[in-house]
């Protein structure tokens, strides 16, 4: 395990105003940022300045995933701020999923959490926006009837074929999750190797099988011992689930899957609104958007 002590003198690249930056080690930016906290200008507070830097850095890989920060003690020192100040800082990247606090160990940058608004889009697409390099390995691939609970999801007839789909979906070579989804077979014109490139949902549409809309069920449970081996958890640890089933322009359902993330690498955000002309004192009943993510 590395110490920032180590990385003084390893040199960050960086773009300010699209110019790409090279040289700024880990003592300058402790500089560059002591500077801006003793301008005192800005109307975010301090804690909120070092929390977004130290934040930028660790998701563009200045301070890289293993590496083990300061003391907040030494880093309160060295910025010129409080301790207190600088414990609220370091809390907002626990809160954040970037950093984790090891008694005897110090406080680690661990691999950023992937945050997705519920939206019906590809996780595959969404992990590429975000610049976290998905990649997929296929466990099977195979053509079998429906089962009646599937039949009845997908709103077909009993036994009607359906491709079986199991993956393990990668981000930055880190397991994040593994996906089984079943997909009416005259739908799923592709072949197994075009889904360890490309995104189920990118395969559908090129099938005319647009996503249109979705039901789903979110939830979170302990991992069994095959998916904490496939996902490099412990069996037990915490794992969120997803089962839904989505639906092209014409109502018909097209897929219907359940999938299983890492918690600790993976999370949802919704949006939730109150409804309008809610009274004084009365109940309050929150509406969240029906689209889905995938």
């Amino acid at each position: 395990m590395r110490y920032l002590e180590d990385f003084k003198s390893q040199e960050f690249v960086r773009t300010i105003g699209g110019l790409e930056l090279v040289g700024m080690t880990w003592d300058d930016e402790i500089a560059e940022l002591r500077v801006t906290l003793d301008d005192r200008s800005s109307p975010m507070p301090l804690h909120a300045q070092v929390a977004a830097r130290l934040q930028e850095l660790i998701e563009t890989g200045g301070l890289p995933v293993g590496a083990r920060i300061q003391s907040e003690v030494t880093l309160a020192e060295r910025l010129g701020i409080s301790r207190p100040t600088m414990r609220r800082a370091m809390q907002h990247l626990v809160d954040k999923g970037l950093v984790v606090r090891k008694p005897g160990a110090g406080t680690e940058v661990v691999m950023p959490s992937v945050r997705r608004p519920v939206e019906l889009t590809s996780l595959y697409d969404d992990l590429v926006r975000a610049g976290r390099n998905p990649s997929t390995d296929v466990l099977s691939f195979a053509v079998i009837p429906a089962s009646d609970a599937v039949a009845l999801a997908l709103h077909i007839p009993p036994r009607t074929e359906v491709t079986s789909i199991d993956r393990l979906r990668y981000a930055d070579g880190q397991p994040l999750a593994l996906m089984h989804n079943l997909v009416p077979a005259h739908f799923a014109r592709f072949a197994k190797a075009e889904l360890q490139r490309r995104g189920l949902y990118e395969l559908l549409r090129a099938a005319a099988a647009v996503p249109k809309a979705a039901d789903e069920v979110i939830g979170a449970r302990s991992a069994t011992a095959e998916e904490a081996e496939a996902l490099g958890i412990k069996r037990g640890a915490p794992v969120l689930t997803m089962t839904r089933t989505a639906w092209n322009t014409d109502g018909r359902g097209i897929e219907h899957g359940s999938h299983v993330y890492r918690a600790d690498r993976y999370a949802f955000q919704h949006t939730v609104r109150a409804e309008d002309g809610n009274p004084a004192g009365a109940p309050w009943h929150l509406t969240e958007s029906p689209h889905s993510r995938l």
